[in-house]
């Protein structure tokens, strides 16, 4: 009995510990955030210090805002490693993420990219061009080569990078909203090289594109919702999240996978992130899978995608090309969400 009374007296206590532990911890919190925030900078002012001794023209973004941020700027052109080759940029493609990390929205991501000032200030990650130089370990590519890949910092003149997703199986079916979009073009291609049945959504100007690409089927949105179909797919490839996710979800077959790429950016502290946290609450207790898709850029897959692009079977769609002195514009017209394939940027 003793020993019963004991505890009940000692869970106020534990009680008024755990609170004020917890206090204390969100005050110290709130008092190193400004801190954190009037710390957070870049190598802006650094670079201004000391001229570039390989100097090359690049695309930089010193503070967060809309277009008007980016400038060319001329950096050092990047150190090669032994393991390492150079490549000389002739094109690199735009994404939703650049303005989004151009923007720093959603505000969350913040706490990863910098707070007041964006840590990385180099922007895009597509491009295709040639090899200018080796490092002294490299064994598969030689000068003159033409390659394409991914790496931060592909708005630039040269790029160093080293030398060394959701996949479908025949007979799968497969809806793509937002199909004739920049990753959706993509996609319908690649599913239907993949051995899939695909059904396309867009609006009516981009219909025919879509089906021109491989769609077995497109569903024009402004004539109909694809969430109220009848049909059933093993997969949902989710470029504009559009639709709540339970409407999305329901046109899945049971046991079906539901992948969002792209999602709206209504909210500028979660923009997207808003439905990444719906889906993993909601996982367990439905029997589809759900999940956020960004790409993993490794040598293996680019193999893949560089074959298939040899053989036809996936040819990239460009909307516009702008050179790299008109990289702001560019960005406006992305951030228009009315991109029909790619908005390149070619150097000059």
């Amino acid at each position: 009995m003793n020993d019963m009374l004991a505890r009940r007296r000692r869970r106020p206590m534990v009680r008024r510990v755990l609170g004020w532990s917890g206090g204390l911890i969100v005050l110290a919190l709130l008092a190193a955030a400004p801190i954190a925030y009037w710390r957070s900078s870049n190598s802006c002012e650094d670079r201004t210090i000391a001229a570039p001794v390989n100097p090359m023209k690049a695309v930089v973004y010193c503070d967060y805002g809309p277009a008007d941020v980016l400038k060319i700027d001329t950096v050092d052109r990047p150190t090669l490693a032994d393991d390492q080759i150079l490549v000389r940029v002739r094109a690199a493609s735009l994404n939703p993420l650049d303005w989004h990390y151009m923007r720093g929205t959603p505000y969350l991501m913040r706490l990863g990219t910098g707070l007041r000032k964006p840590k990385v200030i180099r922007l895009g990650v597509d491009f295709a061009g040639t090899v200018e130089a080796v490092g002294s370990q490299v064994t598969q590519f030689k000068p003159g080569d033409e390659v394409f890949g991914g790496k931060t910092g592909a708005l630039a003149e040269y790029l160093a990078i080293r030398e060394s997703g959701p996949v479908v199986r025949s007979g799968q079916t497969v809806l793509i909203n937002g199909a004739s979009g920049g990753v959706g073009t993509f996609a319908v291609q690649i599913a239907k090289a993949l051995g899939a049945s695909v059904t396309g959504v867009c609006s009516t100007r981009n219909v025919d594109l879509v089906r021109s690409l491989g769609a077995d089927q497109v569903i024009d949105y402004t004539k109909a919702n694809f969430t109220e179909s009848q049909q059933r797919f093993d997969v949902v490839l989710d470029n504009v999240g559009n639709h709540s996710l339970s409407k999305s979800r329901g046109v899945l077959a049971p046991g079906g996978i539901y992948v969002m790429v792209g999602g709206s950016n209504e909210s500028k502290w979660l923009g997207p992130l808003g439905r990444v946290v719906t889906m993993a609450v909601s996982s367990p207790f439905v029997s589809q899978s759900m999940g956020f898709f960004l790409a993993n850029l490794n040598k293996a897959d680019l193999t893949i995608l560089g074959d298939l692009t040899r053989a036809g079977k996936v040819q990239p769609v460009i909307d516009r090309r702008y050179p790299m002195s008109e990289v702001a514009a560019a960005i406006r017209y992305l951030e228009e969400g009315r991109a029909r394939g790619k908005v390149v940027i070619t150097m000059e």
